[in-house]
């Protein structure tokens, strides 16, 4: 950790800017990798206002990029919740990024669901009950959950 005295807001900011080339963050991913770093939280919130302010950091953005790789790895809408708010992102913002984003909750289930378990349709109790708890592990709710396994038996 850098001592209080030799913190200025431009070695934060290249810290900061340094991680940002990576990926996106959410701010308070940024916060708390650069806290580990320095030791002065009143001069990295103003590096991280100051970034936010020059479209630097967003976390819309990084709410949209967060939701689109989530999506691809075939994640319901309850798992990409639950994971977002740990990365310090409010409900009403995931809320508008799901709204835009425009992801049809029911065919990604199905399409989960047949890519897990083929076309093969479910015969008994237990296989269904498999294939309920993998939806729901993958964060797909009860409607969801159920429109992927009658997708499946319909086939």
């Amino acid at each position: 950790m850098i001592l209080d005295e030799d913190i200025t807001p431009g070695k934060i900011r290249n810290t900061a800017l340094g991680l940002l080339t990576g990926r996106e963050f959410s701010r308070f991913e940024l916060e708390a990798k650069l806290r580990k770093s320095y030791d002065n939280n009143e001069l990295i919130n103003v590096v991280l206002d100051k970034l936010v302010k020059d479209g630097l950091q967003c976390d819309y953005r990084y709410s949209g990029a967060f939701v689109r790789s989530r999506v691809v790895r075939g994640h319901g809408p309850a798992r990409i919740r639950l994971d977002i708010a740990q990365k310090g992102i409010d409900g009403a913002l995931l809320l508008r990024v799901f709204q835009e984003e425009g992801v049809n909750w029911f065919a990604l289930a199905r399409d989960v669901a047949k890519k897990k378990f083929g076309n093969k349709r479910a015969v008994d109790n237990r296989e269904i009950s498999k294939r309920m708890r993998f939806l729901q592990y993958r964060g797909f709710d009860f409607d969801q959950i159920k429109y992927a396994i009658s997708s499946s038996a319909d086939q």
